[in-house]
Parts: structure tokens; sequence; C-alpha cells
């Protein structure tokens, strides 16, 4: 090998590991949401909240994503356990009915529909389909935004939407989700 070629190989395996393993952590600024929350305390066998329970449907049909603070009170107007967490809660959301500024982890394109209650209730998909294990999880994960486009790294693709309608034998056109 020539010294051009070692040199030019060496700064290519340079730019390309910088590029696969410092840009990505530079793109994406993380988050963390304003109340650290157990989705398995909620859904857990000890309570067994349905998933429902909090996220739910309007008359409408439309999804009332992040659940508001009315729905925590019913419970939590006085401490149930003896955790920290959920004592600061009650201090700092709670009595003064303050709601959480919960972020959002995924936030579909503008020009892109998506209907929970189509997948959902005529479906009958099951929430883990799309959302894997988050109803076992202890607490949240930070939001991580781009910092370039500003939607959320876990913001759904186009190509995992087709995969699946594909996977299911479901045909259609560009215009069903994209107006």
């Amino acid at each position: 090998m020539t010294r051009g070629l070692i040199i030019f190989a060496t700064g290519f395996a340079f730019s390309a590991a910088a590029g696969w393993l410092v840009l990505p952590n530079k793109l994406y600024s993380k988050t963390q949401q304003p109340v650290q929350f157990s989705h398995e305390v909620h859904v857990g066998p000890k309570n067994s909240l349905a998933g429902d329970t909090c996220h739910s449907f309007r008359a409408d049909g439309s999804f009332t994503g992040v659940p508001k603070m009315d729905g925590c009170t019913g419970c939590h107007a006085a401490p149930m356990g003896t955790t920290v967490a959920e004592k600061n809660f009650i201090e700092q959301y709670v009595t003064p009915g303050r709601e959480p500024q919960w972020l959002v982890y995924s936030r579909q394109p503008d020009n892109a529909s998506f209907s929970h209650a189509v997948h959902v209730k005529r479906a009958k998909l099951a929430c883990e389909q799309c959302h894997s294990t988050h109803a076992k999880t202890t607490t949240l994960r930070p939001v991580e935004l781009n910092r370039v486009s500003g939607y959320a790294r876990d913001t759904m693709h186009m190509d995992a939407c087709v995969a699946c309608h594909k996977k299911n034998g479901l045909e259609h056109s560009c215009l069903d989700c994209h107006k």
C-alpha cells in the first residue's frame, strides 16, 4: 500500500466512525420528563389499571394522548405509598392543581395522519404491537429531539407502517395517511 492510500483509508475510517458514533449523539438533545413515572406500578399486577384508564379515546374516536391531571387526582389526592417520587408529585402538581408539561416521544409530521382508534378499535391491535414493553417500564427515559427537524427519535417512520400493512395484507394509497 502506498502512503497516500494508507492516509486516505485512515481518514475515511475516522470520518465514518465519527459519523456513526458521534454525530447521532450530537444531533439529538435529551430532555427528562418533568416527573418520573412507573407504568409498571400503575398497570402491573398490584394495581391492574387498564391502559385505556389513562390513554383513552374521545367520543369522536380521537386519541386523548397524554393523560390530564384529573385522571391522577382520583387516586393521588394523598400519598398511597411511601416513595419520595409520589410525595414530590403530590406537592408539585396535585396540590397546586398544576399539569405536568409532559414531553411527547413521538409526533407525526404535519402532512401525515394517524388514527389510534382505527388501529386499536377497528384493527384490534394491542398497544404493545407498536409501543413494545413501554407498559412494563419503571422509569421514563429522556425524550430525544432532533435539533434540526424537531422530531423525536421515537417518531414512527413510514417504513414501519408500510411493513406492518403489507404483513397484514392491507393495501393503501399514499393519500390514506398523507393529506
